[in-house]
């Protein structure tokens, strides 16, 4: 069965996924998962590697988003609205805003 590999450089930066039977010989290459059941988050490309959570971690979308230390995601400091409409974070005012466009 085919296995998913993030390559990371030497700032632990993933430069590149692909799936293989096995990690290629040369390069640095970590197993990722696409259903998250280990390294917390599925490697995408910009992602970094954190060898010490065990964990791909996105880019940070805004400053003023924090990582949430047990799922390695990046949260805003305010919470989604949960009303069923959609929502735009607004970095400037650190709020949810509706989307102009529904």
């Amino acid at each position: 069965m085919p296995s998913y590999w993030a390559e990371i450089d030497g700032s632990n930066l993933v430069t590149n996924v692909m799936v293989s039977e096995s990690a290629p010989a040369s390069g640095t290459w970590v197993q990722t998962y696409k259903d998250r059941s280990q390294r917390k988050n599925y490697a995408g490309i910009g992602y970094t590697w954190d060898s010490g959570r065990n964990a791909f971690i996105a880019p940070k979308p805004y400053p003023s988003w924090a990582l949430n230390e047990s799922t390695c995601r990046w949260e805003a400091p305010v919470t989604y609205p949960d009303d069923g409409n959609r929502y735009l974070w607004d970095e400037n005012n650190t709020r949810w805003v509706a989307n102009p466009l529904e």
